[in-house]
């Protein structure tokens, strides 16, 4: 086997987002592209060099072959035992956990998460550090900074390997151990929750489920753990098999893409519960009898109830949240007497929190719950928390939750995303909003006196590092917030997306219907920001 040296030049647009570089799958086809990407994270991280590296994916079109590629080029840059997924395939917190468990030099994911799969659809990639997270800002500033002056990358001249078959094999100087996905995660699970109750739950003969792993890679991961080892009924997981375009469907764990479970939710014959995850595993939907859980609730929820876990038995030390997500954990982390951070969006930013010891649980409006067992958010891990609290308390989802609004108040909460917008429209947007932003303070909007106005910035209380430009907050007396932020998920036009809240502490009023209670809120929203003038949209495209 020989190592080549194979002249390039650089593409344009190679800079990650908050989660990797995310392109068009025809894209990353183009002869070099994927391999000039990945030559800079081998260029930028000495480390892995005589080091291990995990490698998986979420399975979707193009996953086996990018795998065939970065195996090559691992090799031939000498990265001395590579671990990866059977039939390449990892869920994004499993490549957490098995960089952790053992130790790695990092890891490199293949997904584009939530967005959808196919030839013509989405492809991602991104390099996870030594902690398990994502990369941090200035990781993935070096490697866009290789990429826009590289030459040359390095692969190795060699046939392809099984990628489906266990065991351990060599190319050329490099181990390459072909391992099973589900089997290291699936103990950890099993380390966090009390797997007896919820066993005992299922085969109580009162309890009814289904988890939709939407044709992506939990499928795997959730018959092994909820069908094999904790006895629910087989079929219990709907879509479980993983397949390169999920189905045709847009594996996103929310209303408008889950409908067949929601559906499986409603009326009096409605399932007890309900749960979804996405393409890549990190992200949760979690469903009640005709009751959804908004996942900034999802978070407090947890965090008030974390002691009636074994892995979280004597209490977290504190709560992070993204800035969008609803101060609804704020309320619950001066209730414990707990550290509460409000970072960027972007699941990295939790890592410093994290690995200071600073914080247990983190989590993201955007469907996003994790904790200080790996260093990405985690959706099996939601659900099975959530199982272990339905098995503990004996309740129904919706009494916990609205438990917990007698005990913290009630933060309503919804998302309105416009997908696909002009792209110069949504900038024009969101500068025609810092132009305003001097002077709201004071001033009256509908019925609602602005206490506050910015263009969010965050500064690591870790390690001193700043973020600017992070979303436009705008806060009210009353407690209510607008937030207006520019998506980095998607991979063509804009997603604008406008997040809402208000704090409701009398109970009598924590029934009513959200979006008609948010009226008030939506409209000073659309018309400070002029939505429909800049945008061409009336309506929103998703209502979450």
């Amino acid at each position: 086997m020989e190592t080549q040296n194979i002249a390039t030049t650089p593409f344009d647009g190679q800079k990650p987002g908050t989660s990797g570089l995310r392109k068009k799958v025809k894209v990353f086809q183009q002869p070099h592209y994927l391999e000039n990407f990945v030559q800079a994270i081998f260029d930028t991280q000495a480390e892995l060099k005589g080091g291990t590296l995990v490698v998986g994916g979420d399975g979707r079109y193009f996953n086996r072959e990018a795998i065939q590629i970065i195996l090559r080029m691992a090799a031939a840059n000498g990265v001395r035992k590579i671990l990866v997924g059977r039939g390449g395939i990892f869920s994004t917190p499993a490549v957490s956990c098995v960089i952790r468990k053992y130790k790695t030099q990092g890891g490199i994911v293949l997904s584009a998460s939530h967005n959808p799969g196919g030839p013509d659809e989405d492809f991602g990639i991104k390099f996870n550090a030594a902690n398990g997270g994502p990369a941090s800002e200035s990781v993935t500033d070096a490697i866009y900074a290789r990429t826009c002056t590289i030459d040359h990358y390095l692969t190795l001249d060699a046939p392809v390997i099984d990628l489906d078959a266990l065991g351990t094999l060599q190319l050329g100087e490099t181990e390459v151990e072909v391992m099973d996905p589900v089997k290291d995660y699936a103990e950890l699970m099993e380390s966090l929750f009390d797997f007896n109750a919820i066993h005992q739950l299922f085969n109580s003969g009162h309890f009814s489920m289904r988890f939709d792993a939407m044709n992506a890679v939990t499928g795997p991961y959730a018959v092994e753990i909820l069908e094999n080892r904790l006895g629910a009924m087989p079929g219990t997981v709907m879509n479980a098999e993983a397949k390169e375009d999920f189905g045709g469907g847009h594996p996103d764990p929310n209303l408008a893409h889950a409908k067949e479970l929601v559906a499986l939710t409603q009326g009096s014959d409605g399932l007890d519960f309900g749960a979804a995850s996405d393409g890549d595993g990190d992200r949760n939907m979690i469903l009640g009898k005709d009751f959804f859980v908004t996942p900034s609730d999802s978070l407090a929820v947890l965090a008030a109830n974390a002691h009636q876990t074994p892995g979280y038995a004597s209490g977290i030390r504190g709560i992070a949240r993204s800035m969008p997500t609803s101060q609804a954990a704020n309320r619950v982390a001066d209730f414990l007497g707990v550290e509460c951070f409000e970072t960027p969006t972007g699941w990295k930013f939790f890592g410093n929190l994290l690995d200071a010891g600073r914080i247990t649980l983190c989590g993201e409006e955007s469907f996003g719950t994790g904790s200080d067992h790996v260093r990405e958010k985690d959706g099996l891990w939601a659900v099975l928390f959530w199982l272990n609290l339905l098995a503990v308390r004996q309740q129904s989802v919706a009494e916990i939750v609205t438990d917990h609004w007698r005990r913290f108040g009630r933060n309503f909460y919804t998302r309105h995303d416009y997908e696909g917008v002009d792209l110069a429209g949504a900038e024009g947007l969101m500068d025609h909003l810092r132009i305003l932003l001097p002077d709201l303070a004071g001033k009256t909007l509908g019925d609602q006196t602005v206490s506050y106005a910015d263009d969010f910035a965050y500064t690591d209380p870790v390690d001193g590092s700043t973020s600017e430009h992070q979303g436009i907050r705008i806060g009210f007396d009353s407690g209510a917030r607008i937030v207006y932020r520019l998506s980095g998920t998607g991979t063509a036009g804009a997603t604008l997306r406008v997040y809402l809240e208000y704090f409701e502490p009398d109970p009598a009023r924590h029934q009513q219907e959200t979006q008609e209670a948010m009226q008030p809120l939506i409209l000073i929203a659309r018309e400070l920001a002029q939505i429909e003038a800049r945008t061409g949209r009336s309506e929103p495209d998703v209502i979450t």
